[in-house]
């Protein structure tokens, strides 16, 4: 059998080692007439693959989705649900969302960066500083000057940007997130206060009946449902938070 084996294993390896001695043409790096290097496209098909793993915090860190998904948490909190709608949906429900915000940026990256590249007008490089400029114009949108001011002096970099362009991703996705998470508590805040009238309006009739062995919530959440369903409450909210971004 080994002398079947031994003549297998050296066929093979021949193309292994022809490959070998021609070198690694997938794995290359040139360099352009303007002084700029361009990876081969085996490297940037590994460049994007790695990124991808980094996409589900780019999508919460640098989009509309960290407001959604907190204002609509909170919606479920003041109702009174705790399980409906489910996580699934909720989740389903900011992601779309966020694509409808986010729709106006992602036609600018795609027409400044990604059509570009795709036909060889840019660079990789290139492509991902002409994406930039979009997505910064939209986080700087909604970006309060209070927490880019505290990130830069976190940072201890006072003085040192003469503009909100120049501030590097480092510091304006942390103030964005933080502006994002401020906002989608003041609107979680102006949501609370109709259900917090209809509990409290519900606990005194029921103590002023004797009834206080019963559970306030038991008789109060079918009636924050129908005020919810009566002032189509799922369309204000879709709206309002579309509006917030000046959408």
């Amino acid at each position: 059998m080994m002398r079947f084996f031994i003549p297998l294993v050296l066929l093979l390896s021949l193309p292994n080692l022809s490959f070998a001695e021609t070198g690694l043409p997938a794995v290359t790096l040139t360099t352009n007439p303007d002084g700029s290097q361009e990876y081969s496209v085996s490297l940037q098909i590994l460049f994007i693959m790695t990124a991808l793993t980094l996409l589900p915090a780019a999508l919460i860190m640098m989009t509309s989705f960290t407001r959604i998904i907190v204002v609509l948490a909170i919606l479920r909190q003041a109702i009174g649900l705790a399980q409906t709608p489910s996580n699934q949906i909720m989740v389903g429900m900011a992601l779309f969302l966020t694509l409808f915000i986010m729709t106006p940026t992602l036609d600018q990256v795609n027409e400044v960066a990604i059509q570009p590249y795709l036909n060889d007008e840019l660079t990789s490089m290139q492509a991902v500083q002409a994406a930039e400029v979009p997505v910064r114009e939209f986080m700087l949108g909604q970006t309060r000057e209070d927490d880019i001011a505290l990130y830069v002096k976190l940072a201890g970099r006072e003085g040192q940007y003469q503009s909100y362009a120049e501030l590097p991703f480092t510091i304006l996705m942390p103030a964005f997130v933080t502006s994002e998470l401020k906002t989608a508590f003041q609107i979680g805040f102006m949501l609370f206060i109709p259900f917090l009238i209809v509990d409290l309006v519900v606990a005194s009739v029921l103590m002023a009946m004797g009834m206080m062995m019963l559970s306030p919530v038991i008789i109060s959440l079918p009636f924050k449902i129908m005020l919810f369903v009566m002032v189509d409450g799922w369309a204000m909210i879709m709206g309002t938070l579309a509006a917030s971004f000046g959408v």
